[in-house]
């Protein structure tokens, strides 16, 4: 082929070799991924059909029945990211003319609502926490309640005991996004008549961004079965990703090409938090939690969530001190310590810092070198003029 032609050269940054500095990720998320799920990673690619390949996503799925605790058949794990999950619970349960209710917490509940709106013409209220759910759920009669359990934008920990059998007694289904808290809180999502759950790989599990966890209740996926439209997402359709999971009893059938090397590192993740047991890394994200909020009253700072039960313990929140800019604090961590924590989202967008210690990286070392490099950045960043 004549080279004439080309007009654009081979970009220069290509041509020079990946560098990818070692930082200490504890923000609100991706956690710093373990060698063995890095390993995991990095294993020869095989095909999407393949029956190995089908073996490992019946792990996972297994794995997935372990973390939310449910005996759901409808369970697997989606291509994409927690945002990916969260369209695709809403998109398969709500049709025309269903209304969907979101508690707003924070920024996830607002992107629930932006998502639901988008469906078509759906009624979609937004109530602001503490509003009373009976009364939501008495006036605008939704098909859906959607909740965060754990809400990383402020690091709350919302309570969902009797919430399952308050919506089923008016005839709603219970979705709730479990992205920030699986693995780091209980969560029991037969017990707690949860008919929707996700979460997302980057986070406790400390795999890498690009896959989510997703399982459905009978009730649930009885309601998806009636439909009377389909999806209107083809990738995200539930009936075909159900039968690619082998979900539905049928022989599986081509749907799209999955992640593969994305669920060999999601189903390391999934295994090493089965080998450590759900109730012992719930306490080890609590003990941490603990830990890291004396810390930092020690240094005297004020936490943002005031009440310790309502603490998120994957994700600490604490106040900006006044006479600091957070954008100074979390950029001199990066810059001097090789620490990453960020700023506020959403809602606490410039009134917090949030710090996350989740999975591999919910250590007491780790509570003890953030604490360190926080007092350092206290000692440097006051700015004279706030």
């Amino acid at each position: 082929m004549a080279t004439s032609l080309l007009r654009v050269p081979p970009p220069q940054g290509l041509l020079r070799p990946l560098t990818v500095p070692e930082r200490l990720l504890l923000g609100p998320g991706p956690s710093n991924v373990p060698p063995r799920i890095l390993a995991a990673g990095g294993r020869q690619l095989l095909g999407h059909m393949h029956p190995e390949v089908l073996q490992v996503m019946d792990e996972i799925k297994a794995g997935i029945q372990y973390a939310f605790q449910t005996r759901n058949r409808l369970t697997l794990a989606i291509s994409g990211t927690g945002h990916c999950a969260m369209e695709a619970a809403l998109l398969n349960l709500l049709e025309h003319g269903d209304a969907a209710l979101v508690a707003i917490n924070g920024i996830w509940g607002q992107r629930a609502a932006d998502i639901a709106r988008r469906l078509g013409r759906l009624e979609t209220a937004g109530c602001h926490l503490p509003l009373y759910f009976m009364q939501g759920l008495v006036h605008h009669k939704p098909s859906v309640l959607f909740i965060t359990h754990g809400e990383s934008s402020t690091g709350v920990l919302q309570p969902l005991e009797g919430l399952g059998k308050l919506c089923h007694r008016h005839g709603c289904l219970l979705l709730v996004d479990a992205v920030a808290s699986l693995g780091g809180a209980p969560i029991f999502m037969d017990q707690q008549e949860i008919d929707a759950l996700y979460s997302g790989s980057q986070k406790v599990l400390n795999a890498p961004p690009g896959s989510a966890l997703i399982s459905f209740s009978e009730r649930a996926r009885e309601k998806m079965l009636k439909r009377k439209t389909k999806p209107l997402s083809f990738y995200l359709d539930m009936g075909w990703l159900a039968n690619y999971w082998g979900c539905d009893g049928e022989p599986r059938r081509y749907h799209h090409t999955a992640p593969i090397n994305s669920f060999f590192s999601l189903r390391e993740g999934l295994a090493m938090l089965a080998e450590l047991g759900l109730e012992s890394s719930w306490e080890q994200h609590r003990a941490n939690c603990v830990q890291l909020c004396q810390g930092l009253r020690d240094l005297g700072l004020e936490l943002f969530v005031k009440e310790e039960k309502a603490r998120l313990p994957t994700i600490t929140t604490v106040k900006v001190p006044g006479g600091y800019a957070w954008e100074d604090i979390v950029t001199f961590l990066m810059d001097n310590h090789s620490i990453e924590i960020a700023g506020g989202l959403g809602p606490s967008l410039g009134k917090v810092l949030r710090i996350g210690l989740m999975g591999c990286n919910s250590t007491s070392c780790n509570v003890d070198r953030l604490l360190r490099a926080l007092r350092d950045a206290l000692g440097r960043c006051r700015r004279s003029s706030l």
